[in-house]
């Protein structure tokens, strides 16, 4: 599992941008929500899967905004 962070870092994109994006996903999607007392609230954390599904939501809104 990998935090939205590490994953914007690595996909060298707007970690804010990505997690609009995801928010279209699910669990089944390979994305989980983290929670621990440095994040309360969440924060996303994708599988490596989870990180092919991002792939393509960003691909896909790519093309939409062409």
């Amino acid at each position: 599992m990998r935090t939205i962070a590490l994953v914007a870092r690595d996909l060298g994109e707007d970690e804010d941008w990505l997690g609009q994006i995801a928010i279209e996903m699910e669990p089944e999607d390979g994305l989980i929500w983290v929670y621990g007392p440095d994040h309360e609230d969440g924060v996303m954390a994708f599988s490596e899967f989870g990180i092919e599904s991002l792939q393509n939501l960003i691909a896909i809104h790519r093309d939409e905004n062409k």
